[in-house]
């Protein structure tokens, strides 16, 4: 089927209570990893890419093989732009053919971020593509974005339903304490900030930083609420494990088919596992 949009996957997994998979892809072997296992287990998927991804590969590249791969599989396949920086980044993955895009103005002053946000729902949804916007700062790094622990902060319940009520995006990232690469330390998130933005949106409600988390509070979270994760550095470190692997056992290795298909199984696995734990299994 051709790619779609997060509207109709992202409104099912909140009536439902379950959350749907959105996992950073890079190149060709990561999306068919991702791909194929989705379709094995009947899941939808957001294959999502950030503004570092298309400076690599090109978003015309990406979305191409985005295609062929929504026409190979019969499950729902929605292109989403991770982490959106500029409206003019927005404009051209809309051109390429992404069906969905974030636009992330969580670091500017807040009437600056709803205005930003305003001007890309009102672009995305004249061209029939969704819009996830971000409201408080992740701790961590991702992608050439980088949030010290002292300039983070967590969303605002009350401001959270008034930015949506302005802006009228399709779902909104938030921050209750995940943390962008792999969590250091324990794990504490704010349930019942949750539970209150939950309470005052009728969006759904995304949570990005959730390499690391552990099970249980992920199932809690989507309990409470949360209808999409976000997967990347649980992708990227296996996938970079199983190359070193290869070149650990045959260093003079020079075939690419040889060390890159190791990397793709290894990726399979963890969607595999992620997409068990996020309910979204057998959805499609």
């Amino acid at each position: 089927m051709p790619l779609v949009n997060t509207k109709k996957m992202l409104e099912d997994a909140k009536k439902n209570k379950y959350a749907v998979g959105a996992f950073n892809i890079h190149n060709l072997e990561t999306l068919k990893a991702v791909v194929k296992t989705a379709a094995e287990m009947e899941s939808p998927l957001i294959l999502q890419t950030t503004p570092g991804t298309i400076k690599h590969a090109g978003e015309d590249y990406i979305a191409a093989m985005a295609e062929v791969a929504s026409e190979k599989y019969d499950i729902p396949i929605a292109l989403h732009l991770d982490h959106g920086n500029s409206f003019e980044l927005v404009v051209k993955c809309i051109r390429a053919g992404y069906t969905s895009v974030m636009i992330d103005g969580s670091m500017l002053p807040y009437e600056e971020n709803v205005e930003l946000t305003k001007k890309v729902v009102e672009v995305a949804h004249a061209a029939g593509v969704t819009v996830e916007a971000e409201l408080g700062s992740i701790v961590g790094v991702e992608d050439d974005i980088y949030v010290k622990e002292e300039k983070s902060a967590f969303t605002d319940p009350e401001m959270a339903a008034d930015f949506v009520e302005k802006t009228g995006v399709d779902s909104l990232a938030i921050a209750i304490g995940t943390a962008h690469g792999m969590y250091k330390g324990e794990v504490k998130l704010d349930f019942e900030r949750l539970k209150e933005i939950a309470s005052l949106v009728d969006i759904p409600l995304v949570l990005h930083g959730a390499s690391g988390v552990p099970d249980e509070l992920v199932k809690k979270a989507i309990a409470l609420g949360i209808c999409k994760l976000n997967i990347a550095t649980e992708l990227k470190i296996p996938f970079a494990n199983a190359i070193k692997e290869v070149f650990k056992n045959n260093p003079d290795e020079s075939d690419p088919r040889k060390f890159l298909a190791p990397g793709e199984k290894a990726i399979e696995e963890i969607v595999k596992e992620k997409i068990k734990l996020f309910g979204c299994g057998e959805r499609a």
